[in-house]
């Protein structure tokens, strides 16, 4: 079952990523501030998404794909847009530490620019939540290669290690985000590592 629910994961992403190679997918707008050794602070205004708690990477990105798939109050088949983004569900914490609350995640699909909380349909699944992420400004540090765990956290703690020795004062645990599908070459791949900081006084 788990090799099966692995196989039609990969499917899925194919699907979405794959199907018009010519069509970028839209992602959510944000304001280059400053660019640092390293890494950018980038300004984003409030976002509509869509998002489940979830265990497994695989089962969590099922239940988003159903929802603009079509599994949905009005039946609606919703336009993919990037990135997919993971992260703990977990507070802020001083010192800062990568683990889990339960072993619960959070993934989340931004939903095209054209809905708005009132407007997006709802999910018929009661776990798949419609959400406002508040804006704010980000630390990202952009990478290639595989979006394993393992790659996503050597490049989130060189993150962190570039906002203490500059001084910024971190809001959050960091964010996953991922653009490309599992049949880009690695070397062709977008990922980024996200914070969210207080910057110039912002939070």
């Amino acid at each position: 079952m788990i090799k099966s629910s692995k196989y039609y994961l990969i499917i899925a992403l194919f699907i979405i990523f794959n199907t018009n190679l010519s069509m970028a997918l839209e992602e959510p707008a944000y304001k280059i501030i400053k660019s640092y050794e390293g890494y950018e602070i980038r300004k984003y205004d409030d976002r509509l998404a869509v998002e489940v708690e979830f265990r497994s990477e695989d089962s969590g990105f099922n239940y988003l794909f159903n929802y603009i798939s079509g599994e949905n109050t009005t039946s609606e088949k919703i336009s993919m847009t990037a990135p997919v983004t993971q992260s703990a569900k977990i507070d802020m914490t001083a010192p800062v530490t990568q683990s889990n609350k339960d072993g619960k995640m959070l993934m989340q699909f931004f939903l095209p620019s054209k809905f708005t909380i009132d407007t997006a349909p709802t999910p018929k699944n009661k776990r798949v939540k419609l959400v406002i992420i508040e804006g704010g400004y980000y630390a990202v540090l952009k990478y290639s290669g595989r979006n394993s765990d393992k790659n996503y956290l050597n490049r989130l703690s060189e993150l962190k290690d570039y906002l203490e020795k500059d001084k910024i004062v971190m809001l959050d645990n960091g964010t996953k985000a991922t653009f490309d599908g599992p049949f880009t070459l690695p070397i062709l791949r977008r990922n980024e590592a996200m914070i969210k900081i207080n910057y110039n006084g912002s939070s």
